[in-house]
């Protein structure tokens, strides 16, 4: 029988050849019987990226849930706290989530629609699987096969864009319909957020998950982190710059028109490059995103001197819009910053 020796790194065991071409290594007695294994059981070896290999029951790898989660609510609860309470079940990778009266109680009309209406706007994949008096249950459906993150984060790059450009159109025409839709669709870009934090949360509790969800490491999962966190800030300038919209009751200025739309060009093609360069895996045209950025403050400049030649009301407004074109592109270059982080092994020698 093998000797195992202690290190710094772990149980050391040696390496042994049997039928003269066949290499094994003998498991930790304690592990196998934890996992109830025996004679004849099935595991799961994978190579990871860095060259480790890591060892699984199959039946483990097929484990996908967690246990159910619990929440217990009086009527005195506010449904925004008890709405905290479920995203947050939610987000570390409950599969199942009861919201559940006290005692003889039952939850009130306010919190079961809240939750109700929370579940089905904002949650990913989650269906309302129970609705009775005292209990609402909900079950998140959606493996992580069906919807990776780099599909999720595309789609709400995706969108985002298409809410800065509304948004500026809307500008353009004073169409405050149009403005309204903008600050709806923030909605979308608020569920695919959550649902990415979800399986990054995930995946970085279980290794095993990164590959699923899509990426290649924990390293990636960070960086998607970041980058999913700008998407969502950009989306929310696009919301502001609707909502300064909604308060301007006149056409604005030729002159300022052009420089805060030459500004929104310059912002939105960083933008694109930028998730772009991420799914390309392209340092060098993160590199450009950063450069290309960068010629934002001078066009701001511009567009506020063009602004102050109208009313205070008015150029309050526009002066707050201005700022959210700026920080669509500060957040441009926040996430070029992060795929050359993620690329840089690509132009090293």
């Amino acid at each position: 029988m093998e000797a195992a020796s202690k290190t710094r790194d772990g149980e050391a065991r040696k390496l042994q050849v049997t039928g003269g071409s066949t290499y094994i290594v003998s498991l930790p007695k304690k592990w196998v019987a934890r996992n109830q294994l025996q004679k004849g059981s099935s595991l799961i070896l994978r190579e990871e990226k860095d060259g480790s290999l890591s060892l699984t029951p199959s039946g483990m790898a097929k484990q996908e849930k967690k246990e159910e989660a619990i929440i217990k609510v009086s009527q005195k609860d506010k449904p925004d706290a008890i709405i905290r309470k479920a995203v947050s079940a939610y987000l570390v990778g409950y599969n199942l989530i009861h919201v559940r009266a006290q005692s003889q109680e039952q939850l009130n009309s306010q919190q079961r629609n809240a939750i109700r209406d929370f579940a089905r706007r904002y949650l990913v994949g989650t269906e309302i699987v129970t609705d009775t008096p005292n209990e609402l249950t909900l079950q998140v459906l959606l493996s992580y096969p069906e919807l990776t993150v780099e599909s999720a984060l595309r789609r709400m790059s995706i969108i985002t864009s298409s809410m800065h450009r509304d948004s500026i159109t809307a500008l353009r025409d004073i169409d405050h319909q149009l403005a309204e839709a903008v600050i709806d669709t923030d909605t979308e870009v608020d569920r695919f957020n959550l649902y990415i934090i979800r399986q990054l949360k995930l995946a970085i509790t279980n290794p095993r998950i990164i590959i699923e969800i899509g990426l290649s490491d924990a390293r990636d999962c960070l960086g998607y982190r970041l980058i999913t966190k700008s998407v969502e800030r950009t989306a929310d300038h696009a919301v502001s710059i609707a909502e300064n919209v909604l308060l301007l009751k006149k056409h604005v200025a030729d002159e300022t028109l052009s420089k805060i739309e030459d500004m929104s060009t310059l912002a939105i093609y960083a933008f694109e490059n930028a998730i772009d360069s991420l799914f390309k895996h392209d340092f060098n045209l993160a590199e450009r995103v950063i450069e290309k950025a960068k010629e934002i403050a001078e066009l701001e400049k511009e567009a506020i001197l063009s602004s102050q030649k109208i009313g205070i009301k008015e150029a309050a407004s526009l002066r707050l819009l201005i700022e959210s074109v700026r920080r669509t592109g500060e957040y441009a270059s926040d996430i070029a910053e992060i795929v050359l982080n993620l690329n840089v092994e690509s132009v090293l020698d």
